[in-house]
């Protein structure tokens, strides 16, 4: 029997296998601050690129309305988030980032450069550019929003 496999081969099984083992390491770090990935997103979108409303919100992610409504509950059950709106109107729910989220958007921050650093420093930066550039173009027009990141 051979020892590599046709399906080691192939695009889906070799970028899957990869984002699992970032995201393995990924959430085991940020499972120490009480935070996952989709709340890192969230916490980075919020605190370091100004979004500030659920829809833009599930945008700069890339998840569904109900996803990123889901996802709000929980940060805000749990002290990261504040959502104010005009009158209690749903639709202009502004969010923002408590006292709590802020620290955890900084603790966070660090482990996830610390996690790119690590795995970009495997590779020259001309290949570390390709790649992204390659991985840009596969992705082009493929505007699906996921349940889960």
């Amino acid at each position: 029997m051979s020892g590599e496999y046709t399906l080691h081969k192939r695009i889906g099984f070799k970028v899957t296998r990869l984002a699992r083992i970032m995201e393995t390491r990924l959430e085991s770090q940020l499972s120490e601050h009480g935070v996952t990935r989709l709340m890192w997103c969230a916490l980075r979108g919020i605190g370091m690129e100004n979004v500030t409303t659920p829809s833009q919100l599930a945008d700069y992610i890339c998840i569904t309305r109900p996803a990123i409504s889901r996802l709000l509950n929980t940060m805000e059950e749990r002290g990261l988030v504040r959502r104010t709106g005009i009158d209690d109107d749903k639709r202009f729910t502004e969010v923002d980032l408590t006292e709590l989220g802020t620290e955890k958007m900084k603790l966070c921050h660090v482990l996830v450069r610390e996690l790119n650093d690590h795995f970009s420093s495997k590779v020259d930066q001309d290949s570390y550019e390709l790649f992204m550039t390659v991985i840009d173009q596969m992705t082009e027009g493929e505007n699906i929003q996921l349940m889960r990141l």
